[in-house]
């Protein structure tokens, strides 16, 4: 569950994503950016030529290949992974009309803890990693599919390792043009500045969180007190 932070100097911060979500992040990152490197050698011949080891590099791209879903498989796991899934599963009105409108970075639409363009680049990627996963396994064991098969995979397996070379880039280009977003992957927490304008839903969202457990707390606290005048 999302929730503010509220000790000394981080009382303007908003905790956005758990430990447990970076690091699937940053496991998925790496495996994939080695599988984009270890391709591009695979299918450039002057690269190839130059870099040499070719065995190794293939075993290399199909290794992290078939440990690409492990961690997206490790996260359900952690409630607040599960938690964000959902939230990334929902496309609802507003990111339709973020998706439209023209102004989509000044606030003026409050969208959830994460946009449609997000959204939309969760659903593409993990389409993507599993049609190259059963594409690669099909090359891998040639035996187990007949040779007009193992000739489409090929074809396809290409052309979705483009595709999503592309939007790993697209990916990457949005976030060097938003450090704060970067500084949320990285820590853990964004601004609450940043959220208010950029995430306007999810940091209402999490003051009302925030102030439900005051609440509690404040009523618990009370209990304890006349609880205490009573003995």
């Amino acid at each position: 569950m999302t929730q503010s932070v509220e000790d000394g100097s981080s009382a303007d911060r908003l905790v956005r994503f758990s430990t447990a979500e970076r690091m699937i992040h940053r496991s998925i990152a790496v495996l994939m950016l080695t599988c984009m490197a270890t391709a591009a050698v695979l299918y450039n011949a002057p690269i190839a030529v130059s870099i040499g080891h070719r065995r190794i590099v293939k075993l290399i791209h199909i290794t992290c290949g078939f440990a690409l879903p492990v961690p997206i498989l490790l996260g359900a796991v952690f409630a607040t992974y599960r938690a964000d899934l959902r939230r990334l599963n929902r496309f609802r009105r507003s990111d339709w009309t973020w998706l439209r409108s023209g102004k989509r970075r000044d606030g003026s639409i409050r969208v959830g803890k994460f946009n449609a363009g997000q959204k939309l680049n969760s659903a593409l990627s993990t389409g993507a990693i599993l049609v190259l996963l059963g594409t690669g396994t099909v090359m891998y064991f040639p035996n187990i599919t007949r040779l007009s098969w193992r000739t489409g995979s090929t074809f396809v397996h290409d052309w979705f390792a483009l595709a999503i070379g592309l939007l790993v880039i697209g990916h990457i280009r949005f976030a060097i043009r938003d450090p704060e977003s970067r500084v949320g992957m990285k820590t853990g927490s964004v601004s609450a500045a940043w959220a208010r304008k950029q995430h306007g839903a999810w940091a209402a969202e999490v003051a009302s969180e925030a102030a439900a457990r005051n609440g509690a707390a404040e009523e618990e606290a009370d209990v304890s007190g006349r609880r205490a005048d009573a003995r």
